[in-house]
């Protein structure tokens, strides 16, 4: 989830990125508004679109998660119990999401509610295709929907023109997109690139607006108007704003800005390679395949797997705990000797059995660690030969890091994996958990 995240916030960076340096200065207006509108959306379901080409264009590897190794196997059935107990009973992540979604629903009930309020209290004036609602010691002007809300202050003057201006909004169901982020910011309020998208389409249905109705009065005294007095504004996201000063500016260069010429809609053209490298980007990324798996289940299986060790190796030699275990979607993993083919679990079960039995489980005592957990990572690769390379280990002490790097590489010659009638290398990484007391 955090990676599709991630690519979701990336995508939407690239085509805001593309929108401002190509499109944004653009007279496009109504094309701009459907950019901002399809990119977002798109941002959410590129990560699940794999195009099988993309995905034959580079070499594969898979990789594959293996069960953790911990020494002192007397403690790890009760850490088990405690901290599967702890981490089920608490997701500190999803609480937090939860809570920002419910806080930023509030919010937006809040803002519903204030316009609802505005509509209840104040004059409402029906006019033909439109709702009007004068708020008294005002000169606010805005509009949601079929409603326009004006402030008593503004004059008779410029009254016309705002609602007119209003009702380009109103017709165009400007409102609609805006809620459209709203939701958004809603379900990933997380993302700040969901803020940016709503204040760019805020700024394009204002030129879109501003557009139609220049075309029946002089820009002039269109702009003038904009300019005359202070205006004050509502505090409510979703809502079309006439006066916002923040905007203002903007609208005039572009109200006096040259129409732009039909080529430059060629720009729009950009988008082509940058979907095209996105799709490619997710066509090519492994996904894992995770199977969920229950308390009692860890612990059955450690309890197995524990007596099944004891009779074989020495008593001071452990193992561990089964986590969850992900593989990759192959169609025949790396086959490890005396082995079935193609047989993932023996696989695991062969690699620990040669590591608890090769590594030297005295190491760790004669270093100077400090008591507690402590956490090593193995990685490794088998290649299209079936040898094992590419050894890594992360460890607290390089002692550590070069054993284990040394019993790595004492695995023997693997019948590679393949995929499609073809070989292919599979990655493996192995956590690995050191109890020292």
């Amino acid at each position: 989830m955090i990676n599709y995240i991630f690519q979701v916030i990336v995508f939407q960076i690239l085509f805001l990125v593309v929108y401002d340096f190509f499109l944004s200065k653009e007279t496009f207006f109504t094309k701009n508004r459907w950019y901002l509108l399809s990119t977002p959306v798109l941002s959410f379901l590129i990560p699940f679109i794999k195009i099988p080409t993309f995905q034959k264009a580079v070499p594969q590897e898979y990789i594959v998660y293996l069960p953790e190794f911990v020494l002192s196997p007397q403690k790890v059935i009760k850490n088990v119990i405690n901290e599967t107990s702890f981490y089920q009973s608490i997701n500190s992540i999803s609480i937090l999401f939860w809570i920002g979604v419910t806080f930023f629903s509030i919010l937006f009930l809040i803002k519903l509610v204030k316009i609802v309020h505005l509509i209840k209290k104040n004059e409402v004036l029906k006019q033909p295709g439109f709702t009007l609602i004068l708020i008294p010691n005002q000169t606010k002007a805005f509009s949601f929907f079929n409603y326009v809300f004006l402030g008593k202050g503004i004059t008779e003057v410029k009254r016309a023109k705002i609602i007119e201006h209003e009702l380009v909004h109103s017709k165009q169901k400007h409102s609609l997109d805006l809620l459209m982020f709203e939701v958004l910011k809603i379900m990933m309020w997380f993302n700040p690139m969901i803020y940016f998208y709503q204040k760019r389409i805020t700024l394009v249905h204002e030129y879109i607006s501003d557009a139609i109705v220049a075309k029946q009065e002089d820009k002039e005294t269109y702009m003038n108007n904009l300019l005359s007095n202070f205006f004050q504004v509502e505090n409510i996201s979703f809502v079309n704003q006439f006066y916002k000063q923040t905007l203002i500016k903007k609208r005039i260069i572009m109200m006096t800005k040259n129409k732009s010429k039909k080529r430059n809609q060629l720009k729009y053209l950009v988008i082509i390679p940058l979907l095209a490298s996105m799709l490619f980007y997710t066509s090519c990324s492994p996904e894992e395949v995770k199977e969920p798996i229950t308390k009692e289940a860890r612990i059955a299986e450690l309890i197995d797997e524990l007596a099944t060790l004891r009779s074989e190796e020495e008593k001071n030699i452990e193992k561990v705990e089964t986590e969850r275990v992900s593989f990759m979607s192959i169609d025949k993993s790396p086959t490890f000797p005396g082995c079935e083919t193609g047989d993932k679990k023996c696989f695991s079960t062969s690699v620990q059995k040669h590591f608890i039995k090769n590594f030297d489980s005295d190491l760790p005592k004669t270093l100077g660690l400090s008591a507690g957990k402590k956490r090593v990572f193995i990685g490794f690769k088998i290649d299209i030969e079936g040898n094992v390379v590419d050894v890594r280990a992360k460890a607290p002490h390089i002692n550590i890091k070069e054993e284990v790097i040394r019993v790595m590489n004492s695995l023997p010659k693997m019948t590679p994996g393949e995929n499609k009638g073809e070989k292919v290398a599979v990655n493996y990484n192995i956590p690995f958990v050191i109890l020292v007391e």
